[in-house]
């Protein structure tokens, strides 16, 4: 065990310095108590903020060419197309960070993220004009794709973390194709396609998991 001639201590582990005066310590070292930082982990951090210092940066100059130089996209003059840039732009910290945060499972994370870049490219499409085509067609494709995977994951899903694949199928699949033909009163094919495999899944769901369904909601509902 290490040793402090000042401070009349002994250290744990294979410090170097005293953590209290930062003076040499003696003796011998011993197995560390917690482990070291992955070099993996530091890795990431590295480049987690080497692509948060490039976004800013993008970002600035973004802004100075739109507010500062008046330069415009061709065809819209009254358009700040720095603002939809700095949105896309925290899309993809917020992707980046969920794919670095712990503890949470895939289907959340996959649910997150494309709600949240459907809904950017929703506001981007209404100022570029092509808004009914992201609609009818973007929106339900993509929001299909990500019912069936969320199903497949919980096919396999270890954790009994149901409840998030039975919500994503009603809340993501059933009740947009049903707001869509209350304001349309008509639904396009793609969003039919939407509903019908929505209810499959969810069905699906409830027969290959119901037991567990069932629990977790005895649990998260204190039923």
């Amino acid at each position: 065990m290490k040793h402090c001639p000042y401070c009349k201590v002994d250290i744990g582990g294979d410090p170097g310095k005293c953590p209290l005066c930062q003076s040499k310590l003696s003796g011998e070292g011993e197995e560390l108590y917690f482990p070291h930082v992955k070099k993996v982990y530091k890795t990431q951090s590295l480049f987690y903020k080497l692509q948060l210092f490039a976004a800013w940066v993008v970002l600035i100059v973004a802004l100075g060419l739109d507010f500062v130089l008046k330069l415009r996209l061709p065809g819209y003059p009254d358009l700040h197309w720095s603002l939809l840039l700095a949105m896309w732009l925290m899309v993809i910290e917020f992707g980046i960070m969920r794919r670095f945060k712990p503890g949470r499972g895939s289907a959340g994370k996959v649910t997150a993220i494309v709600l949240i870049t459907l809904a950017c490219l929703l506001v981007t499409a209404s100022y570029l004009n092509f808004f009914d085509v992201t609609l009818q067609f973007i929106v339900p494709i993509v929001l299909t794709a990500m019912i069936v995977a969320d199903f497949v994951l919980a096919m396999v899903d270890k954790h009994n973390n149901n409840m998030t694949y039975l919500l994503t199928g009603l809340l993501i699949g059933v009740l947009p194709s049903l707001g869509y033909f209350l304001i349309h009163w008509r639904l396009t094919v793609t969003w039919t396609i939407l509903l019908i495999v929505s209810v499959v899944l969810l069905a699906g769901v409830i027969i290959f998991k119901g037991r567990a369904v069932a629990a977790e909601c005895q649990r998260r509902f204190n039923i």
